[in-house]
């Protein structure tokens, strides 16, 4: 099963990697595709991109690591965050995330198991005259009732991510 699968992601990744392969500065472009297609970057996704691109493994693994945008892990549909940033913080948003943690049984930085959410704190969103905030997916829910935002948050198979 196991080797299956890798063929699975060795196949899908270099289709993925077609019109990037001889491309100059394709390299960054391409972690974005292969992480829109499996919904993070997977291990042997990144081997295979580092031998399609001719790039050292260490070179893949050091930018797929140092942004934050890349992940290593799945990730769920619909992804939940809190802004923490001082306009958030100073009107509540620790007690909106203990509040989400409680509700959807996940700490911060956690997925659920069946992928349906990933719970997660940001510095800012840039909507601090609505502090506190929580963007679920990719709408921003001013969020004074945490009620409200609970109330908000989607069916597990509605993700838009």
């Amino acid at each position: 099963m196991g080797s299956e699968r890798h063929t699975s992601v060795d196949e899908h990744t270099r289709s993925i990697l077609v019109p990037h392969i001889g491309r100059q500065g394709a390299f960054v472009d391409a972690l974005h595709d292969v992480q829109q297609a499996f919904g993070y970057l997977p291990e042997q996704a990144l081997r295979v991109l580092a031998d399609e691109l001719k790039l050292p493994l260490s070179q893949v693994w050091g930018v797929a690591s140092f942004y934050d945008q890349f992940y290593s892990v799945p990730r769920g549909r619909n992804i939940v965050r809190v802004c923490t940033g001082t306009a958030c913080q100073v009107r509540g948003s620790q007690a909106v995330l203990q509040r989400l943690e409680s509700v959807m049984d996940l700490k911060n930085g956690e997925t659920s198991a069946d992928r349906a959410f990933t719970l997660e704190t940001v510095n800012c969103v840039g909507c601090c005259g609505l502090a506190p905030v929580v963007v679920i997916n990719k709408k921003v829910v001013p969020n004074r009732d945490v009620e409200r935002v609970i109330g908000d948050l989607p069916k597990g198979n509605e993700g838009d991510e």
